[in-house]
């Protein structure tokens, strides 16, 4: 049989309308659309991962952050879409019924509408993971440590973009077959609305935690102290943070209570401002009290990573001369702050020693009068002729 004998037998014969010419012509231009589509696809694939980019200034912006993601959204073409794409196309050459024409239209919208939604998800899983990789100070190739509240928010982060993403091509996709989405929506905003009010406490929390790992107010590790919580932060998790107290115990607090009160970082602190009392004894004498104010900034400002503030004599109290003394810790170290303030206190002791001032205690002095000295003598008796006067020191 001659190339035309066969020729005109493909011409002659048919199949659901179409001679079969056209099917291996149709057949034909889906495979090459295929190829055309794999190749392409293989060589932008190849030129974003090489960074060969021609243009100088375009391939500098690429590689500071562009490219790699190009690169990751290309890795995640899926090539069973592709062949559905081709061969629609191939399908888009046949004659076929007008209601099938409409129905490869819609095909061609669901194909590329899953592809999309695959590259954003895609898109929204690296930028959650370089989210994290600046959280933890790490990099691509040499990532470190991430905190969980990072983790803890990026999970809910891109689970929340995915199911957004995931439900727009959902909706245009049936949107696009004909179907009618308008009651479909309006039911999944009364079940939102009644999921939310029947969950509101748990959302609440997990909001909350959303709102710890973007704002981070405190990472583990932070000692805190929140309303009547306080201790070191060991855990933060989707509905609870858990410290563990000064006295050893496990404190476990809500995220949404924990955020509802005004916090303090005591890890964040980079100084330290001290401030004491102490009284000297009413038998100072008055240049004994002025020298007082000199010895405590010559005391302090002998201490290291210390800055003298100001000491000064504030008032006449019951039973001393009280001052106030103020300097500045240069680091926040409680323990080095302890061992500086007991360096300063036993300075001040021999200090105090050597002028002869003595620091006052509280006292009581009790003088006995003669009643004929005073108005109100006592009647006869055993304190006959005498009253007793309390002079509090």
């Amino acid at each position: 049989m001659s190339f035309s004998n066969i020729q005109a037998w493909f011409g002659r014969n048919s199949f659901a309308g179409n001679s079969l010419n056209d099917l291996l012509i149709a057949l034909a231009s889906a495979l090459v659309a295929y190829l055309l589509m794999t190749t392409a696809l293989g060589f932008a694939r190849r030129r974003v991962h090489r960074g060969d980019g021609r243009n100088g200034t375009a391939s500098a912006v690429l590689d500071q952050g562009v490219r790699p993601v190009l690169a990751q959204m290309l890795d995640r073409t899926n090539h069973g879409l592709l062949l559905a794409g081709a061969v629609l196309l191939g399908l888009h050459l046949l004659n076929l019924p007008l209601r099938w024409e409409s129905r490869i239209s819609q095909l061609w919208f669901v194909t590329v509408a899953l592809q999309v939604a695959l590259w954003g998800t895609k898109l929204i899983e690296v930028l959650l993971q370089r989210y994290l990789q600046r959280h933890a100070g790490g990099s691509p190739s040499a990532p470190a440590a991430v905190a969980p509240q990072a983790t803890v928010s990026a999970t809910l982060i891109g689970w929340a973009l995915q199911t957004a993403l995931w439900t727009i091509v959902a909706l245009a996709v049936l949107s696009n077959l004909g179907f009618n989405i308008t009651a479909f929506i309006a039911s999944l905003g009364i079940g939102g609305i009644a999921v939310a009010l029947a969950a509101q406490n748990i959302l609440g929390d997990l909001f909350a935690s959303v709102a710890i790992a973007l704002d981070k107010p405190f990472e583990v590790g932070d000692a805190i102290s929140a309303g009547a919580v306080a201790g070191t932060v060991e855990h933060v998790g989707l509905k609870t943070t858990r410290l563990r107290s000064a006295g050893g115990e496990q404190v476990v607090v809500s995220n949404s209570e924990l955020l509802k009160n005004s916090m303090k970082n005591f890890k964040r602190m980079q100084t330290r401002r001290i401030e004491f009392t102490f009284g000297i004894t009413y038998g100072a004498t008055p240049d004994q009290a002025a020298a007082v104010p000199g010895i405590v900034r010559r005391v302090i400002e002998a201490q290291p990573e210390v800055k003298f503030d100001r000491a000064h004599f504030t008032r006449f109290g019951e039973s001393s001369l009280d001052y106030v003394v103020v300097y500045i810790m240069q680091t926040a170290d409680y323990g080095r702050y302890m061992d500086t303030q007991q360096t300063v206190n036993i300075a001040l002791m021999r200090e105090f020693a050597a002028i002869g001032v003595e620091f006052a205690f509280p006292t009581r002095t009790v003088m006995l009068v003669p009643a004929a000295e005073s108005e109100g003598a006592l009647p006869d008796g055993p304190g006959a002729g005498r009253r007793v006067l309390d002079v509090a020191h």
